[in-house]
């Protein structure tokens, strides 16, 4: 945090107290120069002087905690308005005859110093209190942010700890196909998800989503979806049963947000069985597949969803997407765009280089890709 955002962030009472620290500091010194030249200036003139160099002592202090590098933009013109003002003061309000050759004057210059010594004292004094109470009030915002940095570093690793086990990093073995995944967080948590489950007649389920939002919120409700996909999917095998199982559970769950999500089971003899929430419809061999409009999960209380089969032959390849991919945007905000990852798919892409692609193009959103080819 820079000089500029440390004072942004400082509690007007902060600000304010150091500010008359600062001024204090600095008409105390002018209160022992009095005392260094005798007292010889008049009280007015004095008075004046030691004010006005409390108060451009301020200024300056303003300049560099707003300016912070470029604090000399004001501090020359400063400068010159104190010296200015200060050649006027003297001017108008000369000195007074030199109290030492003046018998009748001691009494008057032990006054003033008496009264100069107790001023530096008062002066001082506040202006020490001031700045150490600046100092604590510095520190325990630091301790604060400390704390709640910790707190947070915390919070969002618990969060990728949870996403680590929600996204697989070895893929299973899945006999008669080649599954390959790449998942890429647009930032320390995403909301993309993806799994790969081996069911218990012996096929294969892959899911695909995409919850909405970013960072922790979303990582949860991830974990909420992987949870109870593999609860779910004990009990039902058909893509458009657990799809609606999982919006039943959802439903009033997620705050608001909701999650797009594509289910696809692989059988044996290339099969292919599918049910979409919303998702992006997958590509066979670069070409969409379609699908008919779909709610996402959680949006709506009941909900049901089509389920179409697929028959692949050997060589064929289907890719699953989340919808980073397309909406990669660059610098000159174009985005990749749907027809560019049919090309890219169409030119023999691999999971790996089209999120290598949409990285490149430049990443704003979380990318999954996940394809499946069947094999003999």
């Amino acid at each position: 945090m820079n000089t500029h955002d440390a004072w942004q962030t400082t509690p007007l009472r902060s600000k304010v107290i150091f500010l008359l620290a600062v001024f204090f500091t600095f008409v105390g010194i002018s209160v022992a120069g009095d005392v260094t030249d005798m007292g010889r200036q008049p009280v007015a003139r004095f008075a004046v002087s030691a004010i006005l160099s409390g108060l451009f002592a301020v200024g300056y202090a303003l300049s560099g905690a707003l300016l912070h590098g470029k604090f000399w933009k004001a501090a020359i013109p400063l400068f010159a308005a104190q010296f200015v003002c200060l050649s006027m003061v003297v001017r108008w309000l000369p000195d007074g005859p030199d109290l030492t050759q003046m018998t009748a004057g001691v009494e008057h210059l032990r006054g003033r110093l008496s009264f100069d010594g107790t001023a530096i004292i008062v002066t001082v004094c506040l202006g020490y209190a001031g700045l150490v109470y600046g100092s604590i009030s510095a520190g325990r915002r630091y301790m604060q942010s400390q704390l709640e940095k910790a707190a947070l570093e915390s919070e969002m690793a618990a969060a990728r700890e949870v996403q680590r086990v929600m996204v697989p990093q070895d893929l299973p073995a899945v006999v008669g196909y080649q599954v390959e995944s790449v998942y890429r967080p647009a930032a320390e948590v995403g909301g993309d998800f993806f799994q790969i489950l081996p069911l218990r007649s012996g096929r294969t389920l892959v899911v695909i989503g995409d919850v909405s939002g970013k960072g922790l919120r979303a990582a949860m409700i991830v974990s909420m979806i992987v949870g109870m996909l593999r609860a779910v999917s004990d009990f039902t095998e058909e893509p458009a049963e657990i799809l609606a199982e999982l919006n039943r559970r959802l439903y009033g769950q997620t705050q608001g947000a909701f999650a797009t999500c594509l289910v696809v089971r692989l059988e044996n003899a290339g099969r292919l069985t599918l049910a979409n929430a919303g998702h992006l419809p997958p590509y066979l061999n670069g070409v969409e597949f379609p699908f008919a409009g779909s709610m996402p999960l959680g949006l709506v209380e009941s909900s049901e969803y089509e389920q179409t089969e697929l028959e692949i032959r050997m060589g064929d390849r289907v890719v699953l997407v989340t919808d980073g991919i397309a909406e990669a945007r660059n610098q000159q905000r174009e985005l990749l765009g749907f027809s560019r990852v049919e090309s890219l798919l169409q030119e023999g892409a691999t999971a790996k280089s089209m999120a290598e692609a949409a990285q490149k193009h430049g990443q704003e959103d979380d990318l999954t890709v996940i394809g499946i080819e069947r094999r003999g």
